[in-house]
């Protein structure tokens, strides 16, 4: 392929990045506060690079010697999460107002964290995926401690890149094994040389340490243990950010490299995707039920929600895989919409994290009480609203490829999962009415929960469009 080929096929990853680095030029070189400017220029870039993503050649094109692939499934994820990033920065606008001041540096960090899970997304081998995958988790790292006079996010961020970094380096102890044992790091040239009678044992170490890798980036049990402290000690529209666009880029890398790098072992990592699936779904349905702060019940809710996407993956399937894409499009506008009114949760211009702080809110603030009940009856996967298609098509899925007992497990964990949710609907309707209200909700916030909201209520009457969209996404990895 041509250099210029080349540089068309990462149009939208350029886009982002020298983006980025002008608007790091222009906070540097400017001598007033230019944090807003830059936010809402740093939203512009992203939907920018998201047009370049839909305007792109819709059949599968690869790049850099093989080693970057832009397909059907890689435009749909890298659009879910270009989304993902600039909602999460639209709603931070005020949070970072009223406490002193927007600083440039956060929607630059944003940006090139954006660059590293669109690179994620399309990686076609070993090391563009390790670079990909850094580029994000150094920017993450920094804006989980970004309130650097708070301790609490001081520890979030040096939980995150202690823990990130022990994971990287089982990630790459993966990727070395695999190496050896294929004598590549292209995925089509490691499917080529796995042999379904040859997968030898340390093959098959290598493909644990890189699951053990991916499992980290997703929050999954037995690797979430950074979740809950980062979710609560990291700046709420961080934790925003973290919750919605970086479990998307990863999911769809444990995706791809799973499906297309190795097809001949599926057996072998089914095994230990539905474990992963299981004590995930289980350790976000039970750990959150005592949670009193409603970032860190998120955080489990988040863990649990991950485990339910992985039940789509065990199938294994394209079936299976349409599952995974309508699971995490779905979880995208319920999660931010939550978030969005965790951030209306102000009094005296003090952020209030606590659920109970939630009470009599169906009588001082009717139209987000009833928004946020259907976003959390939606996470809770009940008929009609949208979480409940999320979770019939991964379990569907699961019952087709014979995985009946994940299926029934799942289900039954789905079940004890409602219980919070529906605690926290119980406090806004059903408890008294705290003497003071919130402070009213920003615009920003209120048109993100309007849009999250009617999509999860209206979402039951116009499935097809999405499900068909996932179900040809899927089929562009088999």
């Amino acid at each position: 392929m041509p250099p210029l080929a080349n540089l068309e096929t990462v149009l939208p990853e350029l886009t982002v990045v020298c983006g980025a680095m002008a608007l790091l030029m222009l906070g540097v070189f400017t001598k007033r506060p230019r944090g807003e400017l830059v936010l809402w220029l740093a939203v512009i870039i992203l939907v920018l690079a998201g047009v370049f993503v839909v305007s792109g050649p819709s059949e599968t094109v690869t790049a850099f010697g093989n080693s970057f692939i832009v397909d059907p499934f890689a435009r749909v994820l890298k659009l879910l999460t270009l989304i993902g990033a600039a909602t999460a920065l639209v709603i931070s606008v005020d949070y970072w107002r009223e406490d002193g001041g927007l600083k440039f540096e956060f929607p630059v960090l944003v940006l090139f964290a954006a660059s590293g899970m669109l690179m994620m997304i399309s990686a076609h081998d070993l090391m563009t995926l390790y670079v990909g995958l850094e580029l994000q988790s150094l920017s993450l790292y920094v804006v989980a401690a970004f309130k650097r006079d708070s301790a609490r996010s001081a520890e979030a961020g040096l939980k995150y890149f202690v823990l990130g970094a022990l994971s990287s380096g089982m990630l790459l102890y993966g990727a070395s094994l695999v190496y050896g044992f294929t004598g590549s790091t292209n995925f089509g040239a490691i499917a080529a040389a796995v042999q379904p009678s040859g997968a030898n044992l340390g093959l098959i170490f290598g493909l644990v340490f890189l699951l053990a890798g991916f499992a980290f980036k997703i929050s999954a049990v037995p690797f979430h243990m950074w979740t809950p402290d980062v979710y609560e000690g990291a700046p709420t529209p961080v934790t925003a950010f973290f919750a919605a666009a970086p479990k998307l880029a990863a999911m769809a890398l444990t995706v791809r490299v799973l499906i297309t790098a190795f097809p001949a072992v599926t057996i072998e990592w089914k095994q230990i995707v539905v474990f992963l699936a299981i004590a995930s779904m289980a350790l976000g349905a039970f750990a959150a039920i005592g949670q009193t702060n409603i970032k860190r019940l998120m955080a489990y809710s988040s863990i649990g929600h991950m485990g339910y996407a992985l039940v789509g993956l065990a199938a294994g399937s394209p079936e299976g895989v349409a599952g995974v894409v309508i699971y995490l499009a779905i979880y995208l506008p319920m999660t931010l919409g939550t978030f969005a009114c965790i951030l209306a949760m102000r009094r005296d211009g003090r952020m209030v994290e606590d659920i109970e702080a939630l009470s009599g809110l169906s009588r001082t603030n009717p139209v987000m009480a009833f928004l946020l009940a259907a976003l959390l009856f939606s996470l809770a996967g009940i008929p009609p609203l949208a979480g409940f298609f999320a979770k019939f098509y991964v379990f569907l899925a699961a019952i087709r490829a014979d995985l009946f007992a994940l299926a029934v497990i799942g289900v039954l964990l789905s079940v004890v999962a409602a219980y919070y949710y529906l605690r926290i609907v119980k406090i806004m309707y059903f408890d008294d009415a705290p003497a003071e209200r919130f402070e009213p909700m920003p615009t920003t916030l209120a048109a993100v929960l309007g849009v999250t909201g009617v999509f999860v209520i209206a979402y039951f009457l116009f499935p097809e469009p999405l499900v068909g969209l996932a179900t040809s996404t899927a089929s562009a990895l088999f």
